[in-house]
């Protein structure tokens, strides 16, 4: 069975505890698109994993994981993280494999990433990874990729700059790379989950273009980064936290202002600890954007939803959630393609009552408090897709399943 978990927002939805917490049921894990530039958290009893390249399923000692075709790769990044989890005493040696097809991040990416944001008219926020100067030179059919520095007889055709910073790395990621195609083939009867990175609305394609990532965050995405065919994937799901975040620039109809919402915005940071893994960067936040996640479940076909963050909510009076937009004079219920519209649109709300106490310890959803249950399916009802494991706190059993995944 082939599950997709991705981001059903701007990303950091949590996407990283719902892997792992998946995993434990999975043979494999891919993660198939994006950069270091992603950041995903895991807490393990004790233990906090931040991860960037490393997919979620990592902390599993039977699960293998694989960088997938659709994924740039930051190889000097790969190995000080897996050097990282190794001292956090996970043994990942023969579980870490790498698609010989994915597309490698070099050092001149980085600096031309950093150059470009500095000349751009309305900068976009890049993290300064190198990620979308790496895919446009794949798109430019001039990239570098993993079977490049692998096969001896490629890796002579490379730049001699290109060949110092990659000869180190060259026999401990020949060890690693696999033809995907092939081993996905292999493994047609396992448990496979796919890891997408960011977020659905910052997809190349689906998202607040320009204001989005250069890779494919969406579900389509699992196909071809994953090693095989759309028909193939059986089951999709869409992240998604009870509020709303964004890091970077670009629009965001329902962030929470200080004149309207006073100290909300830094109360729902510090609960639900919005800060970037990769850049420690402060989240914006707002309300949970209802016409976004709308959007999201028809642009991706996602099967279910998975909420995320509901405890952040506890001790607050009202939850509030927006359920259309307000635009130029007209009520706007569709989510627009344009990112001027969507910077000039005002959020029209509807609000809930709070319920005013701690959800963490419980395990059912019929023992969550009515208004919770409330708020959840006033969320079902408008995205017109099933709530299907709502998450109540950082560690793993902080997870209410409300029907099976696998």
């Amino acid at each position: 069975m082939n599950v997709v978990v991705i981001g059903a927002q701007w990303g950091d939805e949590g996407k990283g505890k719902i892997v792992d917490y998946l995993a434990a049921q999975s043979d494999v894990v891919v993660r198939f698109s994006g950069g270091a530039n992603a950041g995903h958290t895991i807490v393990a009893g004790d233990v906090t994993y931040k991860l960037h390249l490393v997919p979620s399923g990592i902390v599993y000692p039977n699960t293998r994981n694989i960088l997938g075709t659709a994924m740039v790769i930051d190889i000097e990044e790969l190995f000080r993280e897996l050097d990282t989890i190794a001292e956090q005493g996970i043994d990942w040696r023969g579980r870490v494999l790498v698609s010989e097809r994915a597309h490698l991040v070099l050092p001149r990416h980085k600096k031309r990433d950093l150059d470009m944001e500095s000349e751009r008219r309305n900068p976009i926020g890049t993290t300064g990874r190198g990620i979308g100067v790496a895919y446009a030179e794949k798109a430019h059919r001039e990239g570098i990729r993993v079977i490049d520095v692998v096969d001896p007889d490629l890796f002579d055709d490379l730049a001699d700059e290109d060949k110092r910073h990659l000869a180190p790395y060259a026999d401990r990621l020949r060890e690693m790379s696999v033809d995907i195609t092939v081993f996905m083939a292999a493994n047609r009867d396992k448990h496979v989950l796919f890891e997408g990175a960011q977020g659905t609305l910052l997809d190349i394609d689906v998202g607040t273009y320009p204001f989005v990532s250069s890779g494919c965050s969406a579900a389509a995405g699992a196909a071809t980064g994953g090693g095989i065919g759309p028909r193939s994937l059986d089951r999709i799901l869409g992240v998604f936290k009870a509020y709303t975040s964004r890091v970077g620039n670009g629009p965001f109809p329902t962030e929470f202002s200080a004149e309207r919402d006073g100290d909300l915005e830094q109360k729902v940071r510090e609960l639900g600890r919005e800060y970037g893994v990769t850049t420690g960067r402060p989240r914006r936040c707002g309300y949970l954007d209802l016409v976004a996640l709308k959007y999201a479940c028809r642009a991706n076909s996602i099967d279910s939803l998975v909420l995320t963050h509901l405890d952040v909510y506890d001790g607050m009076e009202e939850v509030t959630a927006c359920v259309a937009y307000s635009c130029y004079g007209k009520q706007i219920i569709d989510f627009p393609a344009s990112a001027k519209t969507l910077a000039k649109a005002a959020p029209i709300t509807k609000s809930f009552k709070g319920w005013k106490r701690p959800i963490s310890d419980i395990g059912e959803f019929e023992d969550l408090p009515q208004n919770a249950r409330d708020y959840v399916k006033f969320v079902e009802d408008y995205t017109e897709t099933p709530v299907d494991i709502v998450s109540v706190g950082y560690q793993r059993d902080q997870t209410i399943i409300r029907r099976k995944i696998w």
